[in-house]
């Protein structure tokens, strides 16, 4: 555990693999961490002041934008029981890099097993180098998720991008159900046509 200052912090981002920031609100919050930094092979930061706290935030919410930037080949929001989270981030990234030289930025809210899980390409590389792989990463992160028990639809939804994972990976029993609620309210199809349920 590294209880970090703001000159600290940028250098200690540039030189690992794996970091865990940790907002520390109680006496048990350094020993959770000690574990986490374990269990996720990471680097465990905790925040202890306020200015602490700010400069994670800072990191945190620049991370979209920095993706952005960069470009990804594809992006999942994905969310995966706990105990399997550092497990799939092992085994997702020993997947792709059997498919090609791409690099991997996965952060989110590990609380809830909530992973944005963005593929890019290698360093010097363009995304569209690597379009003819897109839809293959895609399906097989998803396969992956649902393999171990998590879901390919996490905090953003399913929308009309995730029908038809919904429908490859929801269970069949549920999706006629919630068919037949929609047509209880909505019998003529005209509320949010084309998305969810397609």
């Amino acid at each position: 555990v590294i209880l970090v200052s703001h000159t600290t912090l940028m250098p200690i981002l540039r030189t690992v693999a794996n970091l865990w920031m940790v907002e520390r609100s109680s006496a048990e919050a350094r020993d959770i961490s000690d574990r986490a930094g374990d269990i996720f092979n990471a680097v465990c930061l905790v925040a202890e002041r306020m200015a602490q706290r700010h400069a994670f935030w800072e990191v945190r919410e620049q991370i979209p934008e920095a993706n952005r930037r960069v470009g990804s080949i594809s992006s999942h929001d994905i969310s995966l029981p706990l105990g399997g989270v550092a497990e799939f981030i092992a085994r997702g990234t020993e997947m792709l890099a059997a498919m090609g030289d791409m690099r991997v930025n996965c952060f989110g809210h590990l609380g809830d097993g909530n992973l944005h899980y963005n593929v890019f390409p290698a360093a010097g590389r363009d995304k569209g180098q690597y379009e003819n792989l897109r839809e293959a990463i895609q399906e097989k992160v998803h396969d992956l998720v649902h393999a171990m028990g998590g879901s390919v639809s996490a905090e953003h939804g399913i929308g009309r991008l995730k029908v038809g994972d919904l429908q490859r990976y929801g269970d069949p029993v549920k999706l006629a159900m919630m068919r037949q609620i929609k047509a209880v309210f909505d019998p003529n199809g005209i509320l949010n046509p084309g998305a969810v349920l397609g």
